[in-house]
């Protein structure tokens, strides 16, 4: 029996799975594909996305797989500079092959221990009191402890489960592919439009992003870019050799519950939008790492009783919010006069730096601030990987624990030492006493005081353990770094 299955091995399913495997949880990940995606579609990851990245100390391996780019000229492509005051070691845009990102992940996972099978289709489920028992569509039955649905817009998990999709349906499309073309770049420059992109990739290689001729279920064709590019643009640029063709619609939907019992949903299978600023990818990816530790925590018994529940209370809303903010690209992209109109005006008030820095750190995942309650305006946020004692921060976050940073040298993390590191470091730079990480890099508490800190540590972390209480002074050595308990 496994404690986890997850439908799904893209990349909210395969970080799911690590972010587990780092708490010892027994995982099982179903993916009905048999084959890795062949196409190379080129991704975006955003500064938060790269942040959770650098927290488990898999950057460098991506880094070196993508490019970077400026993280600015996102909202609705209009197009201006990184704003002053972007708080992140990371104030970038990290592209990078959809492929190659889906395999790194999978490859993280399975060295952590991950039993993931290809060519598994989940064709059902029934869930009790103790488990949910899944049905593969070869008849197989397995059985676990809970049952994730990672498995894309169209989720079988998500439909078994009866939870409501609402939304709105697809109003119209747009074809997208990579392929190499037959003009200088010069010809493409003085045709690119806000509805029709050209944008090179290297090798000769360009993506094409043109509006469709209508609603279809058909996969596109080269054809079908060549009559949209001439229809548009008066030409076809000599477009051929597609390296893979798809189409999208401007769906956007949300599911009306992320957990019913047992059984859970996350990434596209909980929520779908235009991939206009591609946010996607990442808010699925952010979804993994909220819930991760979780589920875990729930599995190994000392999760607090409504810890759980959390996961819906704070990833819903920030989908709710990309939702919006996707809607509201979409209708400024619109050729109508009125919709052009506002344009112009959101291009001008993005002069103003704060106005620029609110919606890149809206688009990048960075301004997400979890209700926490009252307090400082740092509760709930995320905390830059600022520098510490023998390095920077998130090197300290890659066992997937919380984290006291404690710059009084007075507090202690005590019956929680074995879910809680504690680094007594004066010389952080904070402008607070001490402050309490979750493993996702949320600030649960900011004081300096031992009573105050012990109400949030059960809080986030459950009862305090007996057998978890370190001897005054006693130290654990990480990477060569000894942090005092």
């Amino acid at each position: 029996m496994f404690d986890v299955i997850i439908a799904g091995c893209g990349p909210t399913g395969a970080m799911l799975a690590a972010e587990l495997r780092l708490h010892d949880v027994r995982v099982l990940v179903l993916e009905k594909e048999t084959e890795p995606v062949s196409f190379v579609r080129i991704v975006g990851l955003h500064i938060r996305s790269i942040e959770l990245l650098a927290m488990r100390g898999l950057l460098e391996r991506v880094a070196e797989r993508g490019r970077q780019r400026p993280a600015a000229g996102f909202f609705a492509a209009i197009a201006k500079p990184v704003p002053e005051g972007l708080d992140s070691a990371h104030p970038y845009l990290l592209g990078i092959p959809q492929p190659v990102i889906v395999e790194l992940l999978e490859q993280h996972a399975a060295a952590l221990g991950a039993d993931i099978r290809r060519g598994c289709a989940v064709a059902g489920f029934e869930q009790d009191s103790e488990g949910v028992t899944v049905e593969l569509a070869d008849g197989e039955r397995v059985r676990s402890r809970f049952l994730v649905g990672c498995d894309g817009g169209r989720s079988t998990v998500r439909k078994l489960l009866g939870v409501g999709f609402p939304g709105e349906p697809s109003r119209s499309e747009t074809l997208m592919g990579e392929m190499e073309v037959g003009v200088p770049h010069e010809e493409i420059a003085a045709k690119i439009t806000r509805t029709l992109t050209l944008q090179p990739f290297g090798g000769g290689m360009y993506r094409v992003v043109v509006p469709a001729e209508g609603l279809s279920s058909a996969p596109p064709t080269l054809e079908d870019f060549q009559k949209q590019l001439r229809a548009l643009a008066g030409t076809d640029f000599g477009v051929h050799s597609p390296r893979w063709l798809s189409r999208f619609g401007d769906a956007t939907r949300l599911a009306e519950r992320y957990r019913v019992g047992r059984v859970l949903l996350a990434g596209d299978a909980a929520h779908i939008h235009p991939p206009i600023g591609g946010q996607g990818l990442n808010l699925g990816v952010q979804d993994a790492f909220n819930l991760g530790w979780k589920l875990a925590a729930q599995i190994r018994g000392w999760a607090p009783e409504s810890l759980l529940d959390t996961y819906h209370a704070e990833r819903h809303p920030v989908a709710e919010d990309v939702l919006d903010n996707t809607r509201a690209q979409t209708e400024l992209l619109s050729p109508e006069p009125g919709a052009r109109a506002v344009r112009r005006l959101l291009t001008e008030l993005m002069d103003f730096n704060e106005v620029n820095r609110r919606l890149i750190e809206k688009i990048t995942g960075i301004g997400v601030r979890y209700d926490f309650g009252e307090g400082p305006d740092l509760l709930g946020r995320r905390l830059p990987d600022i520098d510490v004692e023998h390095g920077r921060l998130y090197a300290l976050l890659s066992r997937g624990r919380g984290l006291l940073l404690d710059r009084t040298g007075s507090l202690t993390v005590g019956g929680w030492a074995d879910r809680v590191d504690l680094l007594a470091d004066s010389s952080a730079a904070l402008d607070v006493p001490a402050l309490l990480l979750r493993p996702d890099g949320h600030v649960a508490w900011i004081g300096e005081d031992q009573q105050g800190l012990d109400v949030q540590l059960a809080r986030w972390f459950g009862e305090a353990s007996e057998t978890a209480l370190v001897d005054a002074g006693g130290k654990v050595e990480r990477d060569g770094v000894e942090t005092v308990f």
